[in-house]
């Protein structure tokens, strides 16, 4: 029986159990309240919290989209690990000031904080531009997912499971655990993903290391065949980096799961000691698929960009062809990398629900409608998005590039406002407007870049000059008063 046959029994296996948690954390839920179901009844303690957080930041985006990058680019993506590094940093910037406003408030979504930190006639309208954008994000990184899953199951299994029926079956599973038990059934599952996931990656880089001859004659192999990726980078891309740790180290903090989950603490020690543990997991995680990639540069000839993002299947049908301890170990990576993307699906899934329900449409009650409100908005983006992810034509690491151009036009709106009481609606909101509509056109232009830098990182520049010296402009109102004073 090959490696084909194998997967698709790991896979049944794997969805059968999540089915099973979905009913266990469904029967945990003390009420269908927004809270309890997008936040777990605010109860998620240190292993838990930790895990889930994991789970969800490295995604089929770091399992499939950065080996394809590093496979494109060679050696010079290991800077991957460094803005990984820098997420974070940035999250201690954000923690210790947003974890007490989110306790004493009550807040299920970051809407909730735009709400109590920013009034006046324009409040609402920063309400619905910050909602927006970060639906927008999370269906661009849901898509990602699909495309990730579909290419996963496809070439692990022999594709005796073809990519489309791998979108759309998997798909609907995530909608169906989601829905039952909500933000339980997604942190209890990402905690065995994250861990199948860990062990899944030290299996499939010893194993390529110990087939390879080490690290030392990869790198030889590499030079042989490609010595423009072993190369000194160019000025080019090296400003290219800065960019993409200004990218993805400001953009990533605003991930609205990864907020939420701050939100869905069990308390502020859990929290601590979580991101604690997040500090390492870019060497344990990005620095491990940036050497898969770079490995795989000399095992595949690979022309088409988008093909690169295969990399990984490719490397787990290998490994698991030759039989034996090889076919499980491989299948145990396989599992890994489908945990890792089905966990940020799946919370994708969980955060578009209640971004469109109470911060979009301003549903903010707590009753159970609400809940159910968010449940079919999420079920109906998830099924509008499948049809755009059958389509193949874009990389994930592009994917990953135009999200976080985004997420972090949002940065005013939250890190700005944080740290700075002045800091007023209007401005925001404008600048808000201005920086999305200059990122959004120069990339639709095919102006992705200027000179090496992202045009997100120069639209949120010009965002944030707008917001902070419109808010140190004295306002209308302002001046009327003081002129009627006089008189």
């Amino acid at each position: 029986m090959d490696f084909g046959i194998w997967g698709v029994v790991a896979l049944v296996a794997y969805l059968a159990a999540l089915v099973g948690v979905s009913e266990i954390a469904r029967r945990a839920k003390e009420d269908h309240s927004p809270t309890d179901h997008f936040l777990a009844g605010r109860s998620l303690g240190t292993f838990v919290l930790f895990m889930t957080l994991y789970a969800t930041a490295y995604s089929g985006n770091s399992l499939l989209g950065y080996p394809g990058r590093a496979y494109r680019d060679g050696y010079s993506f290991i800077m991957a690990t460094g803005f990984m590094m820098v997420i974070i940093v940035m999250f201690h910037v954000i923690v210790p000031k947003l974890r007490p406003i989110a306790v004493h408030y009550k807040f299920v979504t970051p809407g909730d904080y735009i709400r109590i930190r920013f009034g006046g006639e324009y409040a609402r309208y920063l309400r619905i531009a910050v909602a927006v954008l970060m639906s927008l994000a999370l269906a661009n990184f849901l898509l990602a997912q699909l495309k990730a899953m579909g290419d996963v199951t496809e070439i692990v299994t022999g594709g005796r499971i073809p990519f489309e029926l791998g979108v759309v079956g998997l798909a609907l599973v995530i909608l169906f655990y989601e829905t039952r038990g909500g933000m339980r059934a997604v942190a209890w599952t990402d905690a065995a993903q994250g861990i199948a996931m860990l062990v899944g990656l030290a299996a499939l880089l010893t194993w390529l290391l110990s087939e390879a001859g080490g690290l030392e004659e990869i790198t030889r192999a590499v030079t042989a065949k490609a010595p423009e990726k072993v190369a000194v980078p160019s000025h080019t891309v090296n400003v290219n980096w800065f960019s993409t740790i200004a990218l993805m180290g400001l953009a990533s903090v605003l991930y609205p799961q990864a907020i939420q989950r701050i939100f869905a603490a069990q308390s502020g020690q859990a929290l601590r000691r979580s991101f604690a543990g997040m500090t390492f997991m870019p060497l344990a995680t990005t620095l491990v698929v940036t050497l898969i990639g770079i490995a795989s540069i000399a095992r595949f000839d690979i022309t088409d960009a988008v093909d690169t993002d295969g990399v990984v299947p490719m490397l787990l049908a290998d490994w698991g062809s030759a039989g034996g301890l090889a076919t499980a170990a491989a299948l145990i990576v396989f599992l890994g990398a489908l945990s890792a993307i089905m966990s940020t699906a799946d919370s994708c899934l969980l955060s578009l629900g209640s971004l469109l329900s109470r911060d979009l449409l301003g549903r903010d009650g707590t009753s159970e409608s609400d809940t159910l409100l968010g449940k079919r908005l999420a079920a109906a983006i998830l099924l509008a998005t499948i049809p755009v992810a059958l389509a193949r034509d874009l990389t994930l690491w592009r994917l990953i590039e135009l999200k976080m151009e985004l997420l972090i036009q949002c940065v005013p709106a939250f890190l700005v406002a944080l740290h700075w009481s002045k800091l007023r609606t209007g401005p925001v909101l404008l600048g808000i407007l201005i920086g999305t509509a200059f990122s959004v056109t120069l990339t639709f232009s095919d102006h992705a870049r200027l000179y090496g830098v992202h045009v997100g990182v120069v639209g949120c520049m010009l965002n944030v000059a707008i917001a902070v010296v419109g808010s140190w402009l004295p306002e209308r109102g302002v001046k009327l008063d003081a002129a009627n004073e006089q008189a």
